[in-house]
């Protein structure tokens, strides 16, 4: 391709409202252009990019033994009524109705396709004979963000391949989850991301079990937890806390007291008026779990885990009560509430900080009071203890015996879950197996944000001057530049070697714009092209100007042969992805 063929508008400035690189460096490159908050038009070099992305997953899914389907974006609203899910994701689903022979027909944009996926299964998967079945996708997302940001990595719009297994027992789900899994490691090995795997709850999708696949990235939106010792991984929903470090406090018991906190109704505010710190805190709050008031306590500096209470308790639901039931079951308004004169006899659980706290502050049940030198054991006995809070970075690993957390800002790109029959018990998703029994389908589920692979990429790999491509993702391979494109033999030159590494099957981008030599080798660097080849001065001496995008400097190449040769360099470095690899060290 011609630059002059093309449309790659890259710009000077940071655009405004721009704030993480691979928004930035997206937008200069002339990768993407902003069509609204949270929709984007992908131009043509970020088209090149997006269909690499799209060919390596496509290629990994099918050898994984996946099956290719396309499903609509429009769905009937039944289905997520069905499922439960209007309700679970809120407004987060778009939805709209439209006028059809007089009726108004309710549909949803599609956030996510199991509700499709499994009454396309409920239709035709019937026997055990034809379990287990992957089957998966390429498609537009579309999710009501209330907040888009950070470019394409939070939009309304994006690109996901979705997959979903269909089994016919516990045992064959694993299997599916790790063909998936192991599949999702070349990919994004195949693009050139550092990655971590971590283990992570399953969220509004349901499931019992689930990995993360997270690009560590200052600029990440989720925090994940990892252990250096044994490089036990997850996500905070997720992680569970190992060994705890708490010293039970050597002062004596002191009796308790009730001390006025007008309008302190938070850990913070309590703290500054009682001169204490958070940590000196037990912080009580009122949960209905499966519908039964519970009091849950933890550290005043500590915060709830909701997924852990549904585990330790094993309920089916979890949600803070409302203002009302806090008021009959305390006493007291919102912000009062503690374990010592509860106003209803509720089950009291406590985390497993708590159990060694001496003289410490709780809500006293009344409103604008708090309690003093508050022990449990003594003043109150819960009736147990587990682990109830987001593990946090010190904490002790969960898996070893040595290891402490540490905490870590990263990048969600790819997720997989085990669904069970969540789907397929709504949907009346079923088989007949081997005794002639009809049972639900077992499901498997695998996300992966394409759109994110690329802006995860971009986060993680840029320098001062622009994108850091690998030879996998990269619009172009190559990129021939003429340093003046009126001289006549650098112009032939350049012209015979694009035809060449053309007809060799390299990638290549012709330079011929009449511009000076620092703005096309500006723009080379911003883009990110693998390899920029110069053809300048040096042709005199029947020399090219090669330069790899990661390295300091550049390298002479004879004009003679040369296509040939770059195009060895590039089947190799495509192969191998070992100069990109090697680039940090």
């Amino acid at each position: 391709m011609r630059w002059s063929k093309t449309l790659i508008p890259t710009m000077k400035e940071t655009p405004e409202g721009a704030e993480v690189p691979s928004h930035v460096l997206m937008l200069r490159a002339g990768l993407v252009s902003q069509l609204m908050a949270g929709a984007y038009t992908f131009l043509p070099l970020g088209v090149r990019s997006l269909h690499k992305a799209m060919r390596i997953v496509r290629e990994e899914m099918d050898a994984a033994g996946a099956v290719e389907v396309e499903m609509p974006c429009l769905t009937p609203i039944n289905l997520w009524e069905q499922t439960g899910r209007v309700e679970a994701f809120g407004d987060v689903l778009i939805q709209l109705s439209v006028k059809r022979q007089g009726k108004q027909v309710r549909m949803a944009l599609g956030p996510t396709h199991e509700e499709p996926v499994t009454d396309l299964a409920s239709r035709y998967l019937t026997s055990y004979r034809q379990l287990p079945i992957t089957l998966y996708q390429i498609t537009h997302k579309f999710r009501n963000e209330e907040r888009p940001r950070f470019g394409v990595l939070r939009t309304s719009e994006f690109l996901m391949k979705d997959a979903y297994s269909f089994n016919d027992s516990l045992e064959s789900l694993n299997a599916s989850y790790q063909a998936m899994y192991d599949a999702y490691c070349k990919i994004f090995t195949r693009c050139g991301l550092d990655f971590v795997p971590v283990e992570a709850e399953s969220g509004p999708i349901g499931g019992d079990a689930s990995h993360e696949f997270m690009i560590p990235a200052t600029n990440g939106e989720d925090t994940v937890l990892r252990c250096p010792m044994c490089n036990y991984g997850a996500n905070v929903e997720k992680a569970a806390i190992g060994l705890r470090h708490n010293k039970k406090s050597e002062a004596e018991p002191k009796e308790i007291c009730k001390i006025p906190t007008p309008h302190a109704g938070s850990i913070e505010a309590v703290s500054k008026m009682l001169k204490c710190k958070p940590h000196q805190l037990i912080k009580t709050l009122i949960y209905m779990v499966d519908d039964q008031p519970m009091a849950i306590l933890v550290r005043g500096d500590h915060e709830v885990n909701e997924n852990k209470i549904r585990h330790v308790l094993k309920a089916s639901k979890v949600e803070l009560a409302d203002p009302a039931t806090i008021l009959r079951v305390t006493g007291a308004p919102v912000g009062f509430a503690g374990p010592v004169g509860l106003k209803e006899a509720i089950p009291v659980w406590a985390d497993e900080d708590i159990r060694d706290m001496v003289n410490v502050y709780t809500g006293a049940n009344e409103a604008d009071m708090h309690l003093g030198r508050v022990n449990p054991g003594r003043d109150f006995e819960p009736t147990g203890y587990g682990d109830f809070r987001n593990a946090a970075a010190g904490d002790g690993c969960p898996r070893c015996t040595s290891g402490i957390l540490e905490e870590v800002k990263a990048i969600e790109v790819g997720h997989v879950f085990k669904l069970g029959t969540k789907y397929t018990d709504a949907l009346s998703a079923t088989f007949i197996d081997t005794e002639e029994k009809i049972r639900p389908i077992i499901m498997g589920c695998y996300g992966i944000g394409v759109t994110r692979i690329l802006a995860g990429l971009i986060e993680i790999s840029n320098d001062q001057h622009g994108i850091v491509w690998p030879m996998s993702l990269a619009p172009y391979e190559v990129v021939v530049t003429p340093v003046n494109v009126s001289d006549e033999a650098m112009r032939a030159a350049s012209e015979k070697l694009y035809g060449e590494l053309k007809t060799l099957g390299v990638e290549v981008l012709y330079d011929d714009r009449d511009a000076r030599a620092g703005v096309k080798f500006k723009d080379a660097d911003l883009i990110g092209f693998p390899l920029r080849v110069v053809v300048g001065k040096m042709l005199e001496q029947g020399k090219l100007e090669l330069k790899w995008r990661w390295a300091e400097s550049s390298e002479e190449l004879d004009v003679t042969g040369a296509a040939q040769k770059i195009a060895a360099m590039v089947m190799e470095e495509k192969r191998t992805g070992a100069k990109f690899a090697a680039r940090k060290r």
